[in-house]
């Protein structure tokens, strides 16, 4: 019984790295190949992010709420720009990869930037999913399902409350400025 658990415990050490180096390894820094691109951590307390952010947006950035379907103000804005996450500010999807998926939250195929999300496994209301969270302050954004259109197959169903957007229009005024 002693070797048992001497191997297991070996096994476990011996895997565990490799796991590790999957996730190093992952499509979003093979993209940027290099470290330094990685976006810098911002860190709040709860009673910060409060002051900042209203209850719904609280709720579902921080808590890792969600809105009722088919009730978020992004759903069905298909206006050519830019989605902003609502803590931080940090650009996370362009409205050229939005796509009415049905589902009644905003959807997109890609990210703007896989620098600016990170995936996470999600294992609560007694399912497993892949939670996507802003890279830059960790707010919860929503899930990402392998069930989208082409080029990607994959669907990033978002809330409207964790998302700002900023219209093309919009961004050319500031820049022109």
């Amino acid at each position: 019984m002693k070797t048992f658990f001497s191997l297991l415990i070996a096994g476990t050490l011996i895997t565990a790295p490799s796991c590790a180096q999957k996730k190093v390894t992952s499509t979003r820094l093979k993209a940027d190949k290099t470290m330094d691109s990685i976006p810098s951590k911002i860190t709040k307390t709860n009673d910060e992010w409060k002051k900042l952010l209203t209850p719904a947006q609280f709720s579902i950035l921080r808590l890792k709420g969600t809105e009722a379907p088919f009730t978020g103000v992004y759903e069905n804005n298909y206006a050519e720009g830019t989605y902003y996450c609502a803590a931080c500010k940090s650009a996370l999807f362009s409205s050229k990869t939005k796509f009415d998926a049905g589902c009644g939250w905003p959807s997109f195929y890609a990210p703007l930037l896989e620098k600016n999300i990170n995936i996470n496994i999600d294992r609560s209301s007694g399912m497993v999913r892949s939670e996507v969270t802003c890279a830059h302050c960790g707010s919860h954004l929503g899930h990402v399902f392998n069930d989208g259109p082409d080029p990607t197959g994959l669907r990033y169903c978002i809330n409207s409350g964790a998302l700002t957007f900023k219209s093309k229009a919009e961004t050319e005024k500031s820049i022109a400025k």
